[in-house]
């Protein structure tokens, strides 16, 4: 079953306890949502996202000194560590709900710096501080989801290329993967 980092723990939650879950690719999120199910019985992938990786505890904590007043929001996909030092953990919609409908007025925000353009637009009065990363990266940005541009999505849209052709046992296993998510949701 496909999930992403809004319905894992509802995924996992779907599957019957006593059957044994292989959840990748992520480890962070697959540990939060083991946390919160009290899953024993999944095995996680040792993988990781690269970006939210990155993102460093000691970093937070110096943060949250200069700004005591401010609350951390961290994606699932961060490390134990960083998860461990947040107000709040979600995904990106659960993140853009929670410091919107939050009276607190400064966030310290451990994901991909994507992000932040839409919580100033829909929270300009509220002060939103980049968490910093293990290599001093700030803002932390995923450099493959640059690679996705509104320009090069219209082009492929109007010349209908490049294609990409899948094997149709593989269309129909991805498919079932997929359907199996909606289902849950």
């Amino acid at each position: 079953i496909c999930c992403t980092s809004s319905n894992a723990l509802k995924v996992v939650e779907s599957i019957p306890a006593d059957v044994p879950i292989l959840f990748g690719p992520d480890r962070n999120l697959g540990r939060y949502v083991q946390r919160l199910s009290g899953r024993s019985n999944m095995v996680i992938w040792d993988g990781a996202c690269a970006v939210h990786e990155r993102f460093s505890s000691s970093g937070i904590l110096r943060l949250k000194a200069e700004h005591p007043s401010a609350q951390v929001v961290a994606h699932p996909e961060c490390p134990c560590e960083v998860v461990a030092l947040a107000d709040y953990t979600g995904s990106t919609a659960g993140i853009l709900d929670y410091c919107g409908r939050s009276g607190t007025k400064e966030f310290i925000v451990a994901t991909e710096a994507g992000i932040f353009r839409e919580l100033e637009r829909r929270c300009p009065e509220k002060a939103f501080i980049a968490a910093p990363t293990l290599d001093g990266r700030m803002p932390n940005e995923c450099e493959d989801m640059k690679l996705a541009t509104l320009e090069r999505i219209v082009d492929c849209l109007e010349r209908e290329s490049p294609e990409v052709t899948i094997d149709e046992e593989v269309r129909r296993a991805a498919e079932r993967s997929i359907l199996r998510m909606i289902e849950v949701h």
